[in-house]
């Protein structure tokens, strides 16, 4: 880690772009102004932190879906057996998609 003085109204450049500067001291908490493009996110750690267990919640939730997904996608209608490999390439019988679009009719067929 790399440690610096600095007293109020003097900076610190990080690359090229990114200044922070000392806005104040008071007893013990010191003030930071910091300059930096907008694509630059400028959080406090513990902002920081809590972002990324969001972000690995969200990604954990998303696999899970994804999994449930590719249980569901195996729909057993009778003796047919729908088992798309995408969207696109979903084959349906004539006899599934009888099925499918009869309302009225428990799922599956006796």
């Amino acid at each position: 880690m790399l440690v610096l003085s600095r007293k109020v109204n003097q900076s610190i450049m990080v690359g090229d772009n990114v200044r922070i500067v000392v806005v104040g001291v008071d007893r013990d908490q010191v003030k930071l102004g910091i300059e930096a493009p907008r694509e630059i996110s400028v959080h406090r750690s513990e902002i920081y932190e809590e972002i990324q267990r969001a972000n690995l919640s969200a990604a954990a939730a998303a696999k899970m879906q994804t999994e449930v997904t590719a249980a569901v996608s195996t729909v057993a209608v009778g003796t047919a057996v729908l088992r798309p490999r995408s969207a696109k390439n979903a084959k349906v019988t004539p006899r599934v998609a009888d099925t499918l679009m009869e309302g009225d009719r428990k799922f599956p067929p006796d």
